[in-house]
């Protein structure tokens, strides 16, 4: 074989290898979206084709029939990446990158077949035989590529079982206390909490509105939703039974710079404006506005425990969520009630601060943050959802609410658990210092700060959370 088509090869493998391990393992996450399993099976049948094919191109040369066996791997994996293509257009949306890689990998090995088929068409024509043909480092890097992707088929099939034993809670039993049927208007509804809050609405015989910034993304709400894009779409005479506001900027997808931080501030001030604009205009007001918020709005604290009561500390944090729920006060002057949700660090593996711990952990690269001994006040995904439909269900329930389990835990022993549930260690530390020079702020307040919050409105009404301590949350989700 000539050198161009090794060279092809190589590069098909380095596009590969970055496509796994950037967007499959670290940005898309597959190994722990239940929606994935098939995608993850047609990835661990085409690695072991791989496998196969870099050994037989390695050290062998076959000839008559047994060089159809090449021609038909080759054919196998085409009939798989379209496949894949497909199932990954009705499963999920690829980000640009995903998208623009898959095309050069596509480009790529159409100009490897070209070269390859000629090749292969002579084994063909020869008598029958097996000639090991030993071609120096070609061979070894062949036989390196061969293990590699095998080792890769493994793991997506390993995923893929374990996919398969991740049961997730239906949905529409999450929103029980709500007596229905209920209008509910659900800004930032495509994320990872409003999706699920859709979802449950929904499927509990609730009437959903969604108002979504990018319809690409409306295909993650189940049907029945009505979708609108801005809120001078709904006219003076919509009944609206109930209003949740959590349209925001990700604060964690990114270095806190000036134009982040504007960006942050702004898309959730005047989110809230426009909702109070609409609740202005509405003949009929909403029972009630359940406002985003954060526990961030406390500020930094050591070890002391946290209720609605406590007074804060001044940090970007506090400022942002004091904003947010200052922009939320006028709704209260116009006769509707007024919850600020201070929402902890939410998990579930669909989304949220913890997916980017989960891919490090599972390689047994995991650990505390600096000293690990900041604390982390966490709330499991479905308990918050609960927690929304509660305050909804309850007319007395006003003002901030702490939207966090009761038993909050340090950093060292949040890490501790999570390798425990995923039978890792979680002894890489990273120090503080280095977090600090590359994050800034951004790694003060939120990886390195912290508050130990405890929900006192919620457990003194009667709420009672499915979830109270870290472990039956992650026995939960993972």
């Amino acid at each position: 074989m000539t050198q161009l088509m090794w060279t092809l090869i190589a590069i098909q493998i380095v596009m590969g290898v970055f496509d796994t391990f950037y967007h499959h393992e670290f940005t898309e996450r597959l190994a722990w979206r239940p929606s994935q399993r098939f995608e993850l099976k047609l990835h661990g049948i085409r690695n072991m084709l791989y496998a196969l094919l870099f050994l037989l191109l390695g050290w062998l040369e076959v000839h008559g029939v047994l060089a159809l066996l090449i021609v038909a791997v080759l054919g196998a994996e085409i009939v798989i990446t379209l496949m894949d293509f497909v199932e990954e257009d009705l499963s999920r949306k690829l980000p640009p990158s995903e998208r623009i890689n898959h095309t050069l990998l596509a480009i790529n090995y159409g100009a490897i077949l070209v070269l390859l088929l000629p090749v292969l068409i002579d084994w063909t024509m020869q008598p029958f035989g097996v000639t090991v043909v030993y071609q120096g480092l070609l061979s070894i890097a062949a036989t390196a590529c061969a293990v590699g992707a095998a080792l890769c088929g493994v793991r997506d099939f390993a995923a893929m079982r374990r996919l398969g034993r991740m049961k997730s809670v239906p949905a529409h039993g999450l929103v029980e206390k709500l007596s229905g049927p209920k209008t509910v208007l659900i800004s930032g509804a495509t994320g990872f909490i409003g999706s699920r809050l859709a979802a449950s609405l929904s499927g509990a015989g609730h009437h959903v509105i969604a108002l979504i910034r990018n319809p690409a993304k409306a295909e993650m709400l189940p049907p029945p939703v009505t979708l609108i894009t801005s809120l001078d779409q709904l006219a003076s005479d919509t009944p609206i039974d109930a209003i949740v506001n959590l349209a925001g900027e990700p604060i964690g997808n990114g270095l806190w710079t000036e134009a982040k931080r504007a960006k942050i501030l702004s898309s959730r001030i005047d989110m809230t404006g426009e909702i109070v604009k609409l609740i202005a205009r509405l003949e009929r007001k909403p029972e009630v506005l359940v406002s985003g918020s954060a526990i961030g709005w406390y500020g930094l604290w050591a070890d002391q425990v946290l209720t609605e009561s406590a007074k804060s500390h001044a940090c970007f944090s506090h400022e942002l969520c004091a904003a947010w729920e200052t922009a939320a006060r006028p709704a209260g002057e116009l006769g509707v009630r007024v919850v600020n949700l201070r929402i902890g660090l939410v998990l579930g593996t669909e989304g949220g601060f913890i997916t980017r711990m989960l891919t490090p952990f599972e390689f047994g690269l995991g650990g505390p943050l600096g000293t690990g001994r900041q604390w982390m006040s966490w709330i499991e995904r479905d308990d918050l959802i609960r927690l929304i439909a509660y305050v909804i269900a309850t007319p007395d329930l006003t003002g901030p609410v702490n939207a966090t389990a009761p038993i909050p835990v340090t950093n060292a022993k949040f890490t501790e658990e999570l390798g425990r549930r995923l039978h890792r260690p979680a002894v890489f530390r990273i120090p503080g210092g280095l977090l600090r020079r590359i994050g800034g702020g951004f790694a003060d307040e939120l990886l390195l700060g912290g508050q130990r919050v405890l929900p006192n409105k919620a457990l003194s009404r009667g709420f009672v959370f499915r979830h109270e301590t870290l472990r039956s949350a992650f026995e939960a989700i993972l």
